[in-house]
């Protein structure tokens, strides 16, 4: 059975104030980081007020993004490169502004949608959609038969 998120906070940093601080030092590095917190905007609490299963996630993504790419720029760039899409100023800017989670989420779907399309043969057609003429026409339904009078 999958143990809930405080227990892996135990298992993994021992207590919260940790896990925080783990995360905090992402945060921290400019390249990893797009800098919009509550506290930013006049909230209160900051990471510590996050829940454990949202700052687990955080520290796991932070953690692959700064092992296969080293900084968001590279994360974006390599999300241009999957798409073919690499001399369009607009799009690159408009994916620098993201979060790392949501990059690394497109990354991985793209890299994937990539993955699919290379996989596919090189002569095969996508499957189309039957055209409606080729289906077989259906009879329409009989009347039912008209009940008999009562007699009265």
């Amino acid at each position: 059975m999958a143990k809930n998120p405080l227990a892996l906070v135990k298992e993994r940093f021992g207590e919260k104030k940790k896990l925080v601080e783990a995360v905090q030092a992402f945060v921290n590095d400019d390249a990893l980081w797009v800098g919009r917190l509550a506290s930013d905007r006049g909230g209160e609490g900051g990471l510590a007020r996050v829940s454990n299963a949202k700052l687990l996630k955080l520290h796991a993504t932070f953690t692959a993004v700064k092992e296969q790419f080293g900084s968001r720029t590279k994360l974006v760039d390599q999300v241009l490169e999957i798409e073919k899409r690499t001399k369009d100023e607009g799009y690159k800017s408009r994916l620098a502004a993201w979060p790392v989670p949501r990059l690394y989420d497109h990354y991985k779907s793209a890299k994937k949608r990539a993955d699919r399309a290379a996989a596919k043969p090189a002569g095969a057609k996508p499957a189309a959609a039957k055209p409606a003429a080729a289906a077989p026409a259906k009879a329409p339904k009989a009347a039912k038969a008209a009940k008999p009078a009562k007699k009265g």
